[in-house]
Parts: C-alpha cells; sequence; structure tokens
C-alpha cells in the first residue's frame, strides 16, 4: 500500500482541500494520514524534510504536492 500525508493548519483552505483530496484518494491503494500543524507542532520538522513549503500539501511516497496556498511553513513555527 502506498502512504500519503496530507499537512494542513486548519484554515478554510485547508479544510476544504482535506474534503477534496483525501477522499479522492483511494483507500485500497493509499494508507492517508492527516497532520493538523497548527495542533501537531511535533511534525513541523517532518514535513519541513518533506518538501513542504506551505499548506495545504499532500505527500504521496515523498513527493510533496502543493495545494493551493493556506500558509507558509514558516507561519506555523
Amino acid at each position: 500500500m502506498k502512504s500519503a500525508i496530507f499537512y494542513h493548519a486548519g484554515c478554510p483552505i485547508c479544510v476544504d482541500a482535506e474534503s477534496q483530496f483525501v477522499t479522492a484518494l483511494d483507500p485500497k491503494q493509499y494508507s492517508v494520514k492527516v497532520v493538523h500543524l497548527a495542533e501537531e507542532k511535533d511534525q513541523l520538522e517532518a514535513a519541513k524534510s518533506a518538501g513542504v513549503q506551505s499548506v495545504p500539501a499532500l505527500v504521496v511516497e515523498g513527493q510533496p504536492f502543493h495545494i493551493n496556498f493556506g500558509a507558509a511553513i514558516a507561519d506555523l513555527a
């Protein structure tokens, strides 16, 4: 099974992107973890290491995809 991590900050843009993108992934093919960086600050370094520069972002198999712009990763620190 492939892995995907959806990083967000809880803003309206992020919540909308989560409902659109996370549910679009086939659960038979992808194991999806949702990380709310405003609540899980200990995950900021993992997000940065994965190449996340802004949220919302979806990291699929180690490849970051930035979806719209809700907040810069630096603003969440």
